[in-house]
């Protein structure tokens, strides 16, 4: 059940990865994801969005989204 929750997560975002503009908007998309993910690897929430949150809205800083 758990690897599901996280395939699931990570389609979603992925899906939602071309869409998004601005950094907020990542910014948001990474927190979700990070806060399921780190949900269903039986982690803190919490810290899995704010790690996400981070991951999302300097990924376009460090040239991986474009």
């Amino acid at each position: 059940m758990r690897y599901t929750r996280i395939i699931v997560a990570v389609a979603l975002v992925g899906s939602l990865a071309g869409c998004l503009q601005n950094d907020a908007e990542r910014g948001v998309a990474g927190a979700a994801a990070g806060a399921v993910i780190a949900d269903a690897t039986g982690n803190s929430a919490v810290t899995g969005a704010i790690i996400g949150a981070g991951a999302g809205v300097f990924c376009d800083d460090a040239g991986i989204c474009n």
